[in-house]
């Protein structure tokens, strides 16, 4: 299948735990988003990641996984830009989305990231916001020949930000749009 390159903003939840806060942030950036473009945006959750997936398959282009293939053709390809909500994870991000940046790279390599754009933002529950993570995820997004924009947002304390699902902070709230504008206009 060939993808073609459209003007996408693609929205990446780096997660697969359930009951997550990012995919609660994601979905306020998708809302912000499509107040501001029309665009196409898609979110991906990467909660739909399931089954035995660590095999050595997925770094072989004749073996990646049909779950993985299918996620880049849909979301990654096509997108223009790329949008992370990451949480911390052990000092970093979690391992999910390391596993998802590298069996994406096997199969379209060039068309599958360079000379794209990303914004990132850190979540955490203490008060950092996931500032290492978003500098490893920014190296590798570098290396992978993505160009990340400066203006990456930590949130920290998330467990206390969140009321009934939903985010209930204005500060953070205005942050996080300020930096969806930022980042369309990047």
């Amino acid at each position: 299948m060939h993808t073609t390159f459209v003007d996408m903003i693609t929205i990446i939840s780096g997660t697969n735990r359930n009951g997550n806060h990012s995919i609660k942030l994601a979905h306020y950036v998708k809302q912000v988003f499509q107040g501001m473009t029309d665009e196409p945006i898609e979110l991906l959750d990467l909660c739909i990641l399931k089954g035995p997936l660590l095999v050595g398959g997925d770094y072989a282009q004749d073996d990646q996984s049909p779950q993985v293939r299918d996620l880049q053709d849909q979301f990654i390809l096509p997108a223009e830009k790329f949008y992370f909500v990451v949480p911390e994870y052990n000092g970093s991000f979690p391992g999910i989305l390391k596993f998802f940046l590298d069996a994406c790279s096997v199969r379209e390599y060039g068309r599958t990231f360079s000379g794209k754009k990303a914004a990132i933002l850190g979540v955490s529950s203490g008060r950092a916001g996931n500032l290492r993570g978003m500098d490893h995820l920014t190296g590798i997004l570098n290396y992978l020949n993505v160009t990340v924009m400066p203006n990456r947002l930590p949130v920290s304390s998330i467990k206390g930000l969140i009321m009934d699902d939903q985010i209930d902070d204005p500060a953070t709230l205005q942050a996080i749009r300020q930096q969806v504008e930022d980042f369309h206009q990047f």
